[in-house]
């Protein structure tokens, strides 16, 4: 799988892409199911139906690997917290954590046993995927589930959970042990389904100071990493924490690639960090609404890193209003430009 072989550093015969939230509304194909699901929740319990929206960015653009549809919230969800999915608004927990007792409600057998459909969606995907491209599982950081766990849902500011941060530090540790408990296990499931690569998304590192996103974050990052890579060789892991450009001089440990935000420069990112890892993503996702502002973002991306193993994504997720024929023409520009 070239995908598998760029997150070792292997040659490639070109750069691997996929897009990150590739499985999603710019697509009238997954609409079409959606519609069929009805919520969103509806449609991730659906096994099937979250099979064929996994499959559908490899049919239709010709990405190098597909991702799993699903939602890092699923866990929470599935350990005992009441979520809802509000049109307009996301996710929101019913009953947020509070203290000791909301917490030692949620349970981490329950919640591992109960993400079946997620196991389920990933062993009927790989037996469907061609053999050439990679299925990659996923979850979210502790840290970030954590904050839709304490503030109730999305956040400008996570001042609830920072509050627990600065005022009761071994709370927010006994939520991120608990989390970082049943994540490990989670990712173990998906392996053993099907999943040939993991990524670990940290969507809210940036909202962290540097100590505070080593000793509440990445820590528990490194944590999971280290018991899949231990277990799991084989398995490449992806870290992405989102928007820490001045952290790069400290990141360290056990995993294979790095993904890069669209806000960190990528020059930047393979000085400190490609001797170690292989880097992934950068591309600004409003590029994508202009062809020759995607030709031009391929161009620097691919002339930064020609001469090192690289995975080309988004520096984020897709937006919904992205024209499909601009990201069948992304996905083939890449491809096709990074030929060997």
């Amino acid at each position: 799988m070239i995908f598998i072989d760029a997150c070792f550093k292997k040659q490639t015969p070109y750069t691997p892409v996929w897009m990150m939230r590739q499985a999603g509304r710019y697509l009238p194909e997954y609409m079409k199911v959606r519609s069929q699901a009805g919520d969103f929740l509806s449609l991730c319990k659906d096994y099937k139906k979250a099979s064929e929206v996994s499959l559908q960015p490899v049919d239709i653009l010709g990405v190098d690997a597909a991702i799993i549809f699903s939602d890092i919230l699923v866990v929470p969800l599935e350990m005992g917290m009441e979520l809802k999915f509000e049109k307009g608004e996301g996710p929101t927990f019913l009953n947020p954590i509070k203290d000791d007792r909301d917490l030692d409600a949620l349970d981490i057998d329950k919640g591992v046993k109960n993400l079946n459909y997620v196991y389920d969606a990933l062993k009927l995907t790989r037996e469907q995927l061609s053999t050439d491209k990679a299925l990659i599982g996923f979850c979210g950081s502790p840290w970030t589930i954590a904050t839709y766990m304490i503030e109730g849902g999305g956040s400008k500011n996570y001042a609830k959970s920072k509050k627990i941060l600065y005022q009761d530090p071994e709370f927010l540790h006994r939520i991120l042990s608990k989390l970082t408990q049943v994540l490990k296990l989670y990712l173990e499931e998906q392996i053993k389904s099907g999943a040939n690569a993991i990524q670990i998304f940290d969507s809210w590192a940036s909202a962290l100071e540097k100590d505070a996103f080593f000793k509440f974050s990445f820590k528990y990052m490194l944590e999971i990493s280290d018991y899949i890579k231990n277990k799991y060789p084989q398995i490449p892991i992806i870290i992405f924490p989102k928007g820490i450009s001045g952290f790069l001089d400290e990141i360290d440990g056990n995993f294979d690639v790095f993904g890069v935000d669209w806000s960190t420069p990528l020059k930047l990112a393979k000085e400190k960090l490609s001797y170690k890892y292989t880097l992934q993503g950068n591309m600004e996702p409003c590029r994508l609404y202009d062809k020759s502002s995607i030709k031009t973002g391929i161009e620097n991306m691919l002339d930064i890193m020609q001469d090192t193993p690289y995975i080309v994504n988004l520096g984020h997720g897709i937006l919904p209003d992205i024209p499909v024929e601009n990201a069948k023409y992304f996905i083939r520009l890449v491809q096709e430009s990074s030929k060997r």
